[in-house]
């Protein structure tokens, strides 16, 4: 990848390989961030998504492949340009909130007066400027990893990575989270953020990619990932009886007050006119894409089904 192709990515993995002993815990697998994206990298656990990370961050080298970041073959010569929020969380317990989001800043070459100021500013955004002078043993599980995030973007990078960044909040600090990572996007950043929660990726990613058993399985946008799946219907009869399963294709099945197919591949008129000639009518109806997590179902499955068959 030279120079001038690569100006449009902040990250451009190619082949990445890494083994812990005998098991290819990551697999050849290729990835290219655009910038000023939120890019999700989703997975089931210990699908490789954390040695992943680690590799493209310089963390940890990968035996095979090669990876650039921010423009640099080598990734830590860029570390001052990114945050990382790791899985593996840490603070200091007996640093105050305010003091650990500056330290955090410190690291990464802000000057410390300027740190504490933007960690005030921070947390007053997220609505926990009361915890400032707390310190950190005395705030809750899902506070401290807010501030811990706080300070992964207090030197505000270009690239922020976030290694399961939900797990274990509660509904209102995942929102808080959300907004954060919308606000950085909008300031300029790049995101880039592994789950395996299929809600936050549905809401938040621009791109995403899924690993399963160490291999990219697939790349693209989420409207992408759903349309690999066909469109599903919810129909409701105005007048119901047992019967009318036979009127219903074969993949019918109930749900709620109505029942759930597939779209036939003819469309839905004539179905619906065979309904309506016998007397059900029609009460409800809906045809929509599936989520996000039903396409991620299909797709890990597939790739385990593809893998056994190996």
């Amino acid at each position: 990848m030279d120079v001038t192709s690569s100006q449009d990515f902040v990250i451009v993995a190619d082949g990445l390989v890494k083994r812990f002993g005998n098991r290819r815990v990551v697999d050849g697998v290729s990835l290219t961030v655009p910038r000023g994206m939120i890019y999700g990298v989703l997975g089931p656990n210990g699908a490789g998504k954390t040695t992943t990370l680690r590799m493209l961050l310089g963390i940890i080298e990968p035996e095979e492949g090669s990876r650039m970041l921010l423009g640099c073959r080598h990734p830590r010569d860029a570390s001052d340009r990114v945050g990382y929020l790791p899985e593996e969380r840490g603070l200091y317990p007996a640093m105050k909130a305010r003091e650990a989001i500056a330290f955090m800043g410190a690291l990464r070459g802000l000057p410390w007066h300027e740190g504490r100021v933007r960690a005030g500013r921070l947390l007053e955004q997220v609505g926990l400027e009361q915890a400032a002078n707390e310190k950190i043993r005395k705030l809750s599980k899902g506070m401290a990893q807010l501030v811990q995030l706080l300070g992964s973007i207090v030197h505000q990078p270009d690239l922020l990575v976030l290694d399961e960044p939900f797990s274990g909040l509660d509904p209102v600090n995942q929102e808080r989270l959300e907004t954060l990572i919308l606000a950085e996007r909008d300031r300029g950043a790049t995101i880039l953020f592994s789950t395996h929660v299929m809600a936050h990726a549905q809401r938040l990613c621009d791109r995403l990619a899924i690993i399963a058993g160490g291999k990219r399985r697939f790349e693209g946008t989420v409207a992408q990932a759903r349309a690999m799946l066909p469109q599903q219907v919810h129909y409701e009869p105005h007048f119901p009886d047992d019967d009318i399963r036979g009127q219903l294709p074969p993949d019918a099945r109930p749900d709620g007050d109505g029942w759930r197919f597939e779209l036939p591949a003819e469309g839905i008129e004539t179905l619906l006119k065979r309904l309506i000639d016998a007397g059900y009518g029609i009460s409800g109806l809906s045809i929509e894409r599936p989520g996000l997590h039903e396409a991620f179902v299909r797709i890990v499955g597939e790739a385990a089904a593809m893998d056994r068959a190996a």
